[in-house]
């Protein structure tokens, strides 16, 4: 039988109003998110939403080649399944365990509910979206006018924030399909931050050795979110 895990853990339930937490807490599924489980397909219906407590949800476009890249990452801190409340009930994009971990799913029509019941859960999902929507234009832009070592800096340094520790188990070949790269770029800008004492990289085990370091080699697409986060998702206690 699975271990009981505090669904507060997650940011978004930590920070629901009273009255809607004790609403939504029966209706809340332990789960585990493997590395490389679908939570979501693009084009298909979304019939929960994922608030991870532990682990990372990699959200992707996959071209009709089969191609994809990364245009943004979930945590402890937000929700997988954005679509279901902003009225879509799809998206275009796939959602897939980046890092594993465990956490709580919803069915999609309860948050629908308290999302249109509730003003103060409407506020609280509004601000992570509009977070989430940073995160995602700022990746584009990263991918556009930076640095392959640029974007690997920022996507370590996006990943370790949503890590209880320093370490990320990581292949080189899916870290290129999360930045829609060559591999053989990974591999030479992983070895640059290898060689300068900034991360270990071992059988797949990618451990950071010294983050301010790898900070300041990093463009300022990583404060650029990381700054929005701190200034929209700390609020959210007080909704």
């Amino acid at each position: 039988m699975k271990a009981a895990v505090n669904p507060r853990h997650n940011q978004l339930l930590a920070c629901l109003p009273d009255a809607e937490w004790q609403r939504l807490k029966p209706m809340l599924e332990l789960v585990d998110l493997p590395l490389g489980k679908v939570l979501y397909e693009s084009g298909e219906r979304i019939e929960h939403v994922h608030f991870p407590t532990r682990g990372i949800v990699s959200l992707l476009y996959v071209l009709d080649s089969g191609a994809s890249a990364e245009i943004a990452v979930v945590g402890p801190e937000g929700v997988v399944g954005i679509s279901v409340f902003m009225g879509g009930g799809s998206t275009p994009s796939r959602a897939v365990v980046q890092s594993a971990g465990e956490g709580y799913q919803l069915p999609a029509d309860a948050i629908r509910e308290a999302f249109e019941r509730s003003s103060a859960v409407m506020r609280l999902m509004l601000r992570y979206t509009q977070a989430l929507i940073t995160q995602m234009s700022q990746t584009a832009v990263c991918n556009r006018h930076h640095t392959l070592d640029q974007q690997l800096c920022r996507w370590l340094l996006l990943s370790l924030d949503r890590l209880p520790g320093n370490e990320l188990v990581m292949t080189q070949e899916l870290i290129s399909n999360m930045l829609g790269v060559r591999r053989e770029g990974v591999t030479e800008a992983a070895l640059k931050l290898q060689t300068a004492g900034i991360i270990r990289y071992v059988r797949g085990r990618i451990t950071v050795l010294d983050r301010p370091k790898l900070e300041k080699r990093t463009c300022e697409c990583y404060q650029v979110v990381k700054l929005e986060y701190d200034r929209l998702l700390p609020d959210l206690e007080a909704v």
